[in-house]
């Protein structure tokens, strides 16, 4: 495996594997890799000849009161697991070599922010697609993959990509869970012990409602009023959303219908949790 921290060595490296015309899986995170990661890893390398990795904790995406310093960081474990899971190229820039200087253009997303995490998060994914450009830009990949856990996340870079006409593919994974149904996420080593015990309630609370959508509810309202009474009784977070829109659009619904998803953010003392379930009706 490869270790580059310069943007002039992974330029270099790329064109190399592009005379080779090797395939490209690129695998973009903020680093303090777990299982989810390691799936997206997994799936980069069964579809592609290199996998490259890049780990980089991006400021444009925390806002003022975010928890950019306190975010968790292991280069050194991250490198080994890296290793261990195949990938091939693992760009690790420093802040300074990803942005040398104040930037001559600035990038807004526009649809698809303004509800779930982006409604408070002011900003947010303006970082999450300038940040992705460069890189896009500077890996040249096949394929890009990210977590469903993240759907919102993915529904912007798709659009991202679908705009500026990238030559590339965008993969969604499915979200990798504990055996209790916690979604896997770098935060969870913020909660507290008897919060532990609470979170994989989330998921359960999304599981209630596809539950009453099989059983016929078609009423969006209805169905954020099940998942907030299920998670005031069973947790001690405070709610921050629970939502229902149409997926990808993210657009509001009255009727349930074609695609969906059902999103949730819950605010534990020191860490904030979100979680989704996509259906098709």
């Amino acid at each position: 495996m490869k270790k580059l921290e310069t943007i002039e060595q992974l330029k270099k490296s790329i064109i190399e594997l592009k005379h080779e015309n090797k395939s490209i899986g690129f695998v973009p995170t903020m680093g303090f890799l777990h299982e989810g990661h390691l799936s997206l890893i997994k799936k980069a390398r069964e579809n592609h000849d290199i996998v490259v990795l890049s780990i980089f904790v991006n400021p444009l995406q925390f806002g003022p009161n975010e928890d950019f310093e306190r975010y968790p960081r292991d280069i050194h474990r991250d490198e080994q697991l890296a290793l261990e899971s195949g990938v091939d190229v693992l760009f690790a820039p420093t802040l300074k070599e990803m942005y040398p200087h104040s930037p001559s253009i600035k990038m807004k997303a526009i649809s698809r922010v303004d509800v779930l995490c982006g409604k408070k998060r002011e900003g947010h994914f303006d970082g999450v697609v300038t940040v992705l450009t460069k890189l896009f830009h500077l890996v040249q990949p096949d394929a890009a993959y990210f977590g469903q856990k993240d759907a919102q996340q993915v529904a912007v870079v798709e659009a991202l990509v679908k705009d500026l006409n990238f030559p590339l593919q965008i993969i969604s994974v499915p979200t990798v869970r504990e055996e209790n149904g916690l979604a896997k996420s770098s935060r969870n080593v913020y909660l507290t012990n008897s919060e532990k015990q609470e979170a994989p309630q989330l998921y359960r609370s999304l599981q209630y409602g596809v539950q009453a959508i099989e059983n016929g509810e078609r009423d969006p309202f209805a169905i954020v009023q099940m998942i907030s009474t299920y998670l005031n009784e069973h947790t001690s977070g405070e709610v921050d959303y629970i939502e229902v829109y149409s997926y990808p659009s993210l657009e509001a619904v009255n009727v349930l219908q074609g695609n969906i998803i059902i999103a949730i953010a819950v605010q534990f003392q020191s860490a904030r949790l979100i979680d989704n379930i996509i259906i098709e009706i």
